[in-house]
């Protein structure tokens, strides 16, 4: 079976090709086709890069415009050009579609549909940057794949099971009757993250309980109980939360208040501030990348070091309230950029937790080794280094579905 898999974001579009001739494998396959747009390094042009399994790396810049014919561009080099890897696009067997937002009513990835289409563009509301990207997508696949099945992915879906009282705010029931509550992110990984740990582990995912860490740009925590996730950072936007590269996470509300009785204030303004000029950029003054910030401390760089220090705070926070949430702690997960590539973080983040009995195997953990257990053989919490795999996670729901 082959499952092509696309995961757009706001400027970006990533997609590949799996090629399954012998059922679905224990372990993430490598992909026998990937590709990517960007659409911000060159204002008004699409730059596109596309890498075989084997052979040689197109990489092309054509003028940006409409951006669903982009992605027709990129992915009809699939069977056309130096870069292919089919024949014709009827090869393909099915399409999957990451979704950031699903609502409170897509509890699970569905096969998509005109009703599903129509949910995603009203859901928009919730995700104005990232569910317009999406159906741009899907638009250009059901061009090229005419009759192919399609798959919704939610990222919201693994948070769907979240009780009331973990996904309801205390604000009048009004406003919570229009939608507005926690529906938390990060899913796909979340969930791949779950599934992972268990088969490093050798357990059963029902018989865990685990915090999953998705430590990127953005980032959340998931504390999943049964294989279910019952409480995560991430609130009714991505923005709750943690700490995170260019985002404030949570703050009080009375400082929005404040800020938007100042005279040069507006929602825009407000927006932008929060989202991508707050912090680990808004502290230090010097970058979103967590790379740069440790360059800075480093170089003895105070407003650097406090960047951090509130960073590493944020984090600890949060997955005590995870641990309660949860009773315990079976197993602590770090995965995506920082948590994958960044073992000061890891280091700093369990130092807060050597009450638990979690025992950090110092060595290990500066190894920079993926899909590991890092915690020290008496341990009685395993710490464990996965690499994400979101695009593997949909071409398994994809399978599941068919």
């Amino acid at each position: 079976m082959k499952i092509l898999v696309l995961n757009a974001g706001s400027s970006s579009q990533k997609s590949c090709l799996y090629d399954l001739p012998n059922g679905l494998p224990d372990s993430p396959p490598k992909p026998i086709w990937e590709a990517s747009i960007d659409w911000t390094h060159h204002e008004g042009f699409a730059e596109i890069k596309v890498k075989p399994q084997y052979g040689k790396v197109l990489e092309e810049e054509i003028s940006a415009t409409s951006r669903p014919e982009i992605i027709e561009h990129m992915l009809e080099t699939l069977w056309n050009g130096e870069v292919s890897v089919l024949n014709s696009p009827l090869e393909v067997d099915i399409i999957g579609h990451r979704i950031v937002h699903g609502g409170a009513e897509y509890r699970q990835s569905t096969m998509i549909n005109d009703q599903v289409k129509e949910a995603i563009a009203r859901l928009a509301i919730f995700a104005p940057v990232h569910n317009p990207a999406n159906l741009e997508g899907i638009i250009a696949t059901e061009k090229l794949f005419e009759n192919k099945p399609q798959v919704a992915v939610f990222d919201t879906a693994f948070h769907a099971h979240l009780a009331p009282a973990a996904y309801t705010y205390a604000i009048p029931t009004k406003y919570t009757e229009q939608g507005i509550r926690r529906y938390g992110f990060h899913g796909i990984s979340h969930q791949y993250c779950r599934d992972r740990a268990a088969q490093i582990l050798n357990r059963q995912v029902k018989d865990l309980r685990l915090i999953t860490c998705h430590l990127g740009n953005g980032c959340s925590l998931a504390a999943i109980r049964h294989g279910e996730s019952i409480d995560t950072t991430m609130g009714f936007t991505p923005l709750e939360g943690l700490v995170m590269g260019s985002r404030s996470g949570s703050i009080d509300a009375g400082i929005l208040l404040h800020l938007l009785h100042q005279p040069d204030m507006d929602v825009d303004k407000l927006d932008r501030i929060l989202n991508r000029e707050s912090g680990l950029l808004g502290i230090s003054g010097i970058s979103a990348d967590l790379r740069l910030v440790l360059q800075a401390i480093s170089e003895g760089d105070r407003q650097a070091q406090l960047a951090f220090d509130v960073y590493v705070h944020s984090l600890r926070s949060h997955i005590g309230s995870m641990v309660a949430s949860l009773g315990g702690l079976d197993v602590l997960v770090f995965t995506a950029g920082v948590g994958e590539n960044a073992p000061i973080v890891r280091e700093s983040a369990c130092a807060g937790f050597e009450f638990l009995g979690l025992k950090l195997d110092l060595e290990r953990n500066n190894q920079r080794l993926f899909d590991v257990d890092i915690a020290t053989p008496d341990s009685a919490v395993r710490v464990l280094v996965i690499h994400t795999q979101e695009d593997w996670e949909i071409a398994r729901e994809c399978w599941s579905l068919v």
